[in-house]
């Protein structure tokens, strides 16, 4: 797997401190077909600057984690059964509802996929954006609206437009709008989740670059949920690969790249069309994700695994650390591990 070479060896995480840590988070849905098990047992860590991607299928329980940090989970139905999110130190899960009314917009940002429906039809543009800078900071509305005009000016739409409304701009125009409300407080942290899903291919790459410098120009860190490999290789530091709620594979973006290790991983990369060969078809994972509400009693990836051993049908896999940071979830890994050892 990966580099045959290298064996995995057990590895203690070095301990420092992160802006954003999340513990053994688990998240359950009620609906009419059962318990819907969105995250399991998932555990992730974000640093001061860093930028996160998130990748995984659709239904992998990224968004729910997102909505989670940001404590926007719709209860009931939603209920997190388990787990610790702390950011900046404070544990989300248990803070006032005053509290994180204060935090959210402040410190944590989020921007969502679609911009039709982020954005209050009704209200101007530039009312949209003071309205975010005076609920957390005490300024007056001229200056409000004066910062208001820059951060319009910041993300690439002229000054004059503050007191549009949003059916007066196209949906790549509205997803800046969407962006300059999300920095206007300049948090320590903005949540992207697919930002660019609704917009037109010639718009998402603009709209990427400009999430890029901005979080650059203002030192934000940045959990940005996609589907995109190419954009995760080109934005990211940190890539969590996610698969039926549970993150399977967590490293830096170079070792990621050069040394995935998860065959859900392997799967993803293998799909991707590369320009240097030329081939008829395309790998592909065989079969589907499990149901939300399935319970697999081994692997949740065993069904589809070109490499399921018989242990994976009945027992879930641990973390086992590969090299520093960079962990995954596989008993093949586990397996070369007690190898290592054995022969210590």
């Amino acid at each position: 797997m990966g580099n045959e070479n290298s064996s995995a060896v057990k590895l203690q995480k070095t301990e420092e401190k992160n802006l954003l840590d999340i513990k053994n988070l688990s998240v359950t849905y009620k609906s009419e077909d059962g318990l819907v098990y969105a995250v399991n047992d998932l555990n992730l860590s974000i640093g001061e600057q860093e930028t996160l991607g998130f990748v995984g299928e659709t239904g992998a329980g990224k968004t729910t984690t997102a909505m989670a940090i940001m404590g926007l989970l719709p209860v009931p139905p939603a209920k997190v059964t388990s787990g610790e999110i702390y950011f900046d130190g404070k544990d989300m899960l248990k803070i006032s509802d005053k509290e994180r009314r204060s935090i959210l917009g402040e410190k944590i940002s989020m921007i969502f996929q679609d911009p039709m429906t982020s954005l209050n039809p009704s209200m101007k543009v530039g009312d949209q954006i003071i309205e975010m800078i005076r609920l957390h900071k005490k300024v007056s509305k001229k200056e409000a609206f004066e910062e208001a005009c820059q951060l319009l000016e910041l993300v690439g739409i002229r000054r004059e437009r503050v007191n549009d409304y949003p059916h007066q701009f196209s949906g790549g125009m509205k997803q800046r709008v969407v962006i300059a409300i999300a920095l206007a407080c300049r948090p320590k942290m903005i949540i992207a989740d697919e930002p660019t899903t609704a917009l037109d291919v010639t718009i998402q790459a603009q709209v990427m670059n400009l999430i890029k410098q901005l979080k650059e120009k203002f030192g934000t860190s940045m959990i940005l949920i996609t589907h995109d490999l190419g954009i995760v290789a080109e934005i990211c530091d940190k890539v969590a690969i996610m698969y039926a709620g549970q993150v399977v594979e967590y490293a830096d973006v170079v070792k990621i790249y050069n040394n995935p290790c998860h065959p859900y991983t392997k799967g993803l990369f293998n799909s991707i069309p590369k320009l240097d060969t030329e081939e008829e078809w395309l790998e592909e994972i065989h079969g589907l994700p499990p149901e939300p509400t399935e319970r697999i009693e081994g692997c949740s990836f065993s069904p589809r695994c070109p490499n399921c051993m018989e242990i994976c049908k009945h027992k879930k896999p641990d973390i086992t650390y590969i090299d520093g940071e960079h962990y995954t979830r596989c008993f093949l890994y586990e397996k070369q591990q007690e190898e290592v050892k054995d022969s210590e």
